[in-house]
């Protein structure tokens, strides 16, 4: 007879684990217990070896579906053991080393019983079990027990707490159990303040309520998993356009829900993988493909069925999702066509979680409001992924996916716990600890002030929560990003060594990271292409090839810097990169001789270019920048996409991709591409952009279709980069390309650099688990600093 204590780390609480572990050591003939701890889930087990070898293969074999083992550890027991059978023990607080379940949406067993008249969850918008339901969303601590949640607040009647010590039932030990009778009420309120109640629509309950109200063209906050949305009829064009004025987001595309993959295939083409994504525990936003006209199937003729055009203008794909919860269920039951539901604020400000604060900052959005009294804890935006070929790309990371750690490189598993603060634009945190990363949810843009006190609240609770005392913090190196500042002064008062990590070898490392590169390993070409990052020189990056390792960087080459007329202004007005971009390749008299009577000029000539002059040359709030995306915007505004304003940075790009009619170049063998001229100064390679101009303003002249040069820059452009990287490699040896950036989160321009990369026979690493824009840069900071600490 053998005895041994059994540690298993990973996600292992509030998923069924003890469960299992209950079934499977009766079904070997084990005696001893389970409980959760801080370290995650420990098993005292006395059988034969036999027996417990037995039961350790099919404790791996047979995880819960939301389970995740990341180590199983044995050791013999020490002590007495006196089991007369095999228990599920209570839970003991210990130091936090154990991992957090993400949200996961509803399970098929729990849809099924809230339409089931005959069930006691009948329609009850709040039924889960182990196998679903809130996680990181309502947990204030580490164990995960219902103490330690906003389920606290809500003790089990009878009935639930009979399913919930019966070791046989899926709801064994589920923390968030309830039903109608012991668990959290929604309810249904005007934003006038007047009273409503369901029977005034002759409906079942308020939550159905709502589909009625959401098909009579009215915007109802909906308050959800992680925070409260803002919905409408996706298909009532007047109902969006009144959606988009009111919450001020005019132009950026907006979330869609639908009941079913069969309603969600009447207007997107969907394969195997963005289907398994679409279903998934995860049930992440998915950008999926629109279908062309002559897909669209008949029943879909009538303009009633159709998206509404603002939903998401100039766009060729639409951002999906199925219902996640059982309330999104029972709201879209009757629902036959796609609603809005986008975040509840007002644009770039934090999700509202808290009803008292919707009825504030959502009174003059909405029209009603559906509440609960189950309180959010933390606020967790829904995730945006899409697939390019065969892999996930991840835009946004957070429902579905975090808190669950990503395992770290080889090299990495004994390193000191460290934070790193993240960028200013697409912010997350990250904390490192032995051997796994844990990303925290995206928390948008620190420049907004409502959303850097949500940074530092979410910040503090992190830190809590994992017990996380960091003994180094990373930032980026601008000296004027929010997330840095704070940094300094959290190391400051804690006295912490603090790094500055180069943003752009934060990107790369962040996808080495993601890829398993080892520690020691012989470093890669970074491309690292964005809108911006503060360089080594104190100038601004933004096309960047950089042969790095975790520990350090050399810059080989990159695209010629051009000033950002009006520093920031330049983001929001792609116009001013276009001048820029031209008096960089000639003089403005010798461009209006030969192409004065193209649209783009004649817009320029409008301007005060003398103004714009004097601030370069004066080097008045015109700063260098090798940015790529600048110049995505340069060209965008070119070919009349947005060249006055855009409402969020990256709008003319994102809308240029979505026009290039590649496959129309691709049959046009006669098609010439633009040049780009390549020159060696100072150690370093540049690739000049100069050559494109008098090609794209000829073509522009001759009337060639703005869709045709939107192509051909992307070509253009691709192949450019992989012709750099050739010659690079003539000179360096390079076993790994690793392309990184927000500008790679155009699907265009990163499958034809992966393809010319391929042809020449090299590999390519691209993101997946973490988003390529800023919103992984939090990874390459922390991996950077722990690779100096370990150096």
């Amino acid at each position: 007879m053998a005895t041994e204590e059994i540690r298993v780390r990973g996600t292992v609480q509030g998923v069924g684990f003890r469960p299992t572990v209950y079934r499977l050591a009766k079904a070997c003939g084990l005696r001893g217990d389970v409980c959760n701890d801080g370290q995650g889930v420990l098993i005292r087990a006395a059988g034969s070896e036999a027996a417990l070898a037995e039961f350790v293969i099919r404790l791996q074999q047979e995880c819960p579906p939301l389970a995740r083992i990341q180590e199983i550890i044995r050791t013999p027991c020490a002590g007495e053991f006196n089991f007369e059978d095999f228990a599920i023990a209570s839970s003991v607080s210990s130091k936090v080393k154990t991992e957090i379940s993400p949200d996961a949406a509803t399970c098929p067993q729990c849809q099924q019983e809230i339409f089931d008249p005959f069930s006691r969850f009948y329609r009850y918008p709040f039924t889960n079990c182990t196998h679903c339901g809130p996680r990181l969303s309502i947990i204030r601590a580490i164990p995960y027990d219902r103490c330690n949640t906003s389920m606290s607040a809500f003790a089990m009647c009878p009935e639930c707490e009979k399913e919930y010590h019966d070791v046989e039932n899926r709801r064994f030990h589920a923390q968030p159990v309830a039903c109608h009778i012991c668990g959290p009420k929604a309810w249904l309120e005007r934003a006038d303040g007047k009273s409503v109640t369901a029977s005034m629509f002759s409906m079942m309950d308020d939550v159905d309520a709502v589909c009625t109200l959401l098909q009579k063209g009215e915007i109802v906050a909906i308050k959800g998993l992680g925070g409260i949305h803002l919905a409408c009829d996706a298909t009532v064009e007047a109902a969006v356009q009144k959606l988009r004025q009111r919450k001020r987001r005019y132009y950026k595309p907006l979330a869609l829900m639908a009941r079913d993959i069969e309603i969600i295939a009447k207007y997107c083409t969907i394969n195997t993988k963005e289907r398994e994504l679409l279903t998934s525990p995860a049930a992440p936003i998915v950008l999926l493909k629109l279908r062309e006209r002559g897909e669209i199937p008949k029943n879909q003729s009538s303009i009633q069925n159709c998206i509404a055009l603002s939903v998401a203008p100039g766009q060729n794909s639409l951002g999906f999702m199925l219902p996640y919860t059982p309330l999104h269920h029972l709201i879209l039951k009757r629902m036959n066509r796609p609603i809005v539901l986008t975040s509840g604020n007002l644009s770039d400000e934090p999700q509202c979680i808290d009803n008292g604060e919707a009825r504030d900052r959502l009174g003059k959005i909405a029209d009603y409001f559906l509440f609960h009294n189950r309180d959010i804890v933390n606020r967790v935006d829904d995730s945006v992924v899409r697939v390019i070929g065969d892999k996930v790309q991840t835009l946004r990371r957070a429902r579905g996916y975090i808190p669950a750690p990503i395992n770290l490189p080889p090299g990495f598993n004994k390193i000191p716990p460290i934070l790193a603060m993240g960028s200013e634009l697409k912010n997350t945190f990250c904390l490192l600890r032995e051997g796994e990363a844990i990303l925290s949810q995206h928390l948008g843009d620190l420049e907004n002030a409502v959303a850097f006190n949500a940074y530092q609240d979410t910040l503090n609770l992190y830190l809590n929560l994992f017990e996380h005392q960091p003994q180094a913090i990373a930032i980026d190196k601008h000296p004027e990003y929010l997330s840095s500042k704070l940094g300094k002064e959290l190391a400051a008062a804690n006295q912490i060594k603090i790094y500055h990590i180069q943003h752009h070898h934060a990107h790369i490392a962040a996808c080495m990271a993601e890829n398993g590169i080892p520690l020691n390993s012989p470093p890669v070409l970074g491309i690292a292409l964005d809108g911006l990052g503060y360089g080594e020189d104190g100038t601004f990056w933004g096309g960047e090839f950089l042969l790095a390792d975790y520990c350090k960087f050399q810059r080989l080459a990159t695209f010629k810097p051009v000033a950002m007329i009006g520093g920031e202004q330049a983001i929001y007005q792609p116009w001013r990169n276009t001048y820029a971009q031209l008096i960089a390749a000639d003089s403005w008299q010798n461009l209006t001789q030969k192409y004065g009577k193209v649209e783009i000029l004649k817009f320029l000539e409008q301007k005060p270019l003398k103004l714009l002059n004097q601030l370069m040359e004066k080097n008045i709030n015109s700063p260098l920048a090798s940015s790529v995306g600048r110049l995505f915007d340069a060209l965008a505004a070119a070919i009349g996409i947005f060249p006055e304003e855009c409402s969020y940075e990256g709008q003319a790009a994102i809308a240029m991709e979505a026009l290039a009619d590649i496959d129309s170049l691709n049959n046009d063998k006669e098609t010439q591409n633009y040049p780009f001229n390549f020159t060696f100064f100072d150690s370093i390679y540049y690739i000049d952009p100069s050559p494109i101009w008098p090609a794209l303003l000829t073509d522009l002249q001759q009337q060639i279709s703005p869709a045709i040069i939107a192509a051909k820059f992307h070509i253009s452009l691709a192949k450019a980069i992989v012709e750099m990287v050739k010659h690079l490699s003539h000179e360096h040896l390079i076993n790994h390309v690793v392309l990184t950036g927000g500008v790679f989160q155009n699907c265009i321009l990163l499958e034809q650099v992966i393809k010319g990369l391929q042809t020449i026979k090299i590999n390519v690493l691209t993101h997946s688990l973490v988003p390529s824009n800023d919103g992984g840069i939090s990874l390459g900071q922390a991996i950077i600093t722990a690779a100096k600490l370990i150096d």
